[in-house]
């Protein structure tokens, strides 16, 4: 056994070294720096970021363990794919309207919004200050990782 294999800080020096150098190191705790993941406040805040032209990655969840393992894959992917797309979080018993209004009975689920466009057809609106915008909304059904995340947003063309 060598000294620098005795000295303490080599594993830590060697750990460090792979986590900044491979892009697949599957270790924990994963070193992600601070979170990418943005909390849900309100839909004012969600147009907003909607505007900002990234795709938004919306994870729609309720208390629970299995959320607890998505909080995780969040964290991740939104790490990996920062800043090309954003990622957020809606804890639907805190906002259940906002929940409701994707008319889906299942929970957790994901869905991805993008591409905002100025809707063409403005219809009857009763408030001139107000525009309408159509955005393409997708569910998200692939494998529930920072791979399948990969794998779902080059079938769909989306730039990550």
């Amino acid at each position: 056994m060598t000294s620098e294999m005795a000295d303490p800080s080599f594993f830590d020096r060697m750990i460090g070294n792979l986590r900044a150098t491979c892009k697949y190191y599957t270790g924990y705790p994963k070193d992600l720096g601070p979170s990418r993941v943005i909390h849900f406040t309100s839909e004012r805040e969600f147009v907003q970021l909607l505007h900002e032209g990234y795709p938004v990655v919306v994870a729609f969840t309720i208390r629970g363990n299995y959320t607890k393992h998505l909080d995780k894959v969040l964290e991740e992917a939104a790490a990996e794919f920062y800043p090309q797309v954003k990622f957020m979080r809606v804890e639907c018993p805190k906002f259940p309207g906002f929940c409701i209004t994707r008319q889906r009975t299942e929970y957790p689920f994901i869905e991805v919004f993008h591409s905002p466009e100025q809707a063409s057809n403005q219809g009857r609106v009763a408030d001139p200050n107000v525009t309408k915008y159509s955005v393409k909304v997708l569910p998200f059904n692939y494998d529930l990782s920072a791979y399948g995340f990969r794998e779902y947003f080059k079938r769909h063309g989306i730039q990550a």
